[in-house]
């Protein structure tokens, strides 16, 4: 056999080098880490890019010369540690933390077991319209924060709430939820409002993937509705109960858009109302972006903390259980 190839025309043609065994194998290794190449540079841009840039300029400040009027009145320098020990300090960020607290131990609670408890109904044979009923459920998730707190901020206005209306004309008390203790109630029922549907479903699917033979096994042997409920069902989804309490712990760490939104409604909600809204103040009304960036390197760094502490904990318990 030749290695030059007679065309039509009575051409040669060049003759055709298949490549060598070790050359296919070096390219089929290295073809993964080309398909890699746009999710690691998309993720350095504006994922570790962004947090190497907050951590420099928390580790930063300006110094002011005299007046602070001149160029080079004003330069940054090194200032260390300094900007988290303020931080520390800083007793609106505390006091924001502790409101925020008190929102997650009645968000957390209410919106996970509303989805648990719409999981399970929806997994019953004697639903109707369930597919209704799933969309109804998860409809408020697909309605934009800002759009579903101003929506709600309205309907918590005595002159314009249509509630208030109803309550007016029965002759029973009309409470100020946007002020005081209640201002914690509205703002949770924005969060449960709008999260509930997002870990019903996570929930629901769970349920969906457990085998048909369990419950006919559980019937079987006489178990009630109620029973597979309690014992079955909930139990073989609590991974994906300890996945939804994850993204609550996360979402309610870094509530923003719902008191920022009610703020201009109430004089009960301040600028520092929760530790996004301090960190907002401070880097854009204050315009010192070197605390700012401080604060919330702390913020991610609780919340990473915490993250990981209660999977640590429920992958120990997990363990402990597979173990007995």
């Amino acid at each position: 056999m030749t290695d030059a190839r007679q065309t039509s025309y009575g051409v040669k043609a060049a003759p055709y080098a298949h490549p060598s065994p070790t050359t296919a194998l070096k390219g089929a290794l290295r073809a993964p880490y080309f398909f890699l190449v746009p999710a690691t540079v998309l993720f350095a841009l504006f994922f570790a890019l962004p947090i190497g840039y907050a951590l420099w300029l928390s580790l930063h400040k300006v110094h002011v010369s005299g007046l602070g009027l001149g160029s080079g009145a004003r330069k940054e320098v090194w200032a260390g540690l300094e900007n988290y020990t303020d931080a520390f300090k800083d007793s609106e960020l505390l006091h924001g933390a502790l409101r925020v607290l008190g929102y997650g131990t009645i968000v957390v609670p209410v919106m996970l077991g509303l989805a648990l408890l719409f999981a399970l109904m929806l997994d019953t044979d004697r639903v109707r319209l369930a597919p209704f009923s799933r969309l109804s459920i998860f409809l408020p998730y697909a309605v934009p924060g800002v759009v579903s707190a101003t929506l709600w901020g309205f309907l918590y206005l005595p002159d314009v709430s249509p509630f208030y209306f109803v309550l007016d004309r029965l002759g029973l008390p009309q409470p100020n939820l946007l002020d005081g203790g209640p201002l914690y109630l509205a703002l949770s029922n924005i969060a449960v409002w709008g999260g509930t549907g997002f870990n019903m479903i996570v929930i629901y699917t769970s349920l969906q993937a457990i085998p048909a033979e369990v419950y006919e096994a559980a019937k079987l042997d006489g178990a009630t509705p109620l029973q597979i409920a309690l014992k079955i069902k909930i139990p073989m989804v609590a991974p994906s109960l300890v996945l939804t309490f994850f993204f609550s712990i996360i979402a309610t760490l870094q509530v923003f858009s719902e008191p920022t939104i009610l703020k201009p409604l109430t004089n009960s909600v301040s600028t520092t109302w929760s530790p996004l809204m301090k960190v907002y103040r401070d880097a854009f009304g204050a315009g010192d972006v070197y605390s700012a960036a401080a604060e919330a390197v702390l913020i991610a760094l609780v919340t990473l903390v915490l993250s990981f502490g209660f999977l640590w904990a429920a992958n120990s318990r997990n363990k402990q259980e597979e173990a007995r």
